[in-house]
């Protein structure tokens, strides 16, 4: 069975940093692609960073550009999203998925999801 455990989430004053990570059990993890994804108060979960087998390639939405980052360490089986820059508009809950296909905006399609970790950010 796939299970994805998210940790790192927290509470945050804006301009301040998180790092988040996502622990993968039951999968051949370097199959698979990664992505992470954030739930508002009031709004529907949207996706804002994915990245794919090797690390080697990329995907944030544009108002994560050049403020978050997301890697992955396949010899432990889990991927990162560092989180810096922090406004009170990223609070959120905060979750990891994983798909043999690449991540995209269209959630139903992807088969692995984490419970989700609470990033809270204060102004």
């Amino acid at each position: 069975q796939v299970q994805l455990v998210e940790s790192g989430g927290g509470w945050v004053q804006a301009g301040g940093s998180l790092r988040l990570s996502c622990a993968a059990s039951g999968v051949t993890f370097s199959n698979y692609y990664m992505g992470w994804f954030r739930q508002a108060p009031g709004k529907e979960r949207e996706l804002i960073a994915a990245i794919n087998w090797s690390g080697g390639s990329t995907y944030y939405a544009d108002s994560m550009k050049g403020r978050f980052t997301i890697s992955r360490d396949n010899a432990k089986n889990t991927v990162y999203l560092q989180m810096n820059s922090l406004k009170p508009e990223d609070t959120a809950v905060y979750y990891c998925a994983a798909d043999q296909l690449p991540i995209t905006t269209a959630q139903a399609n992807i088969p692995y999801w984490g419970k989700g970790t609470l990033v809270t950010v204060s102004s």
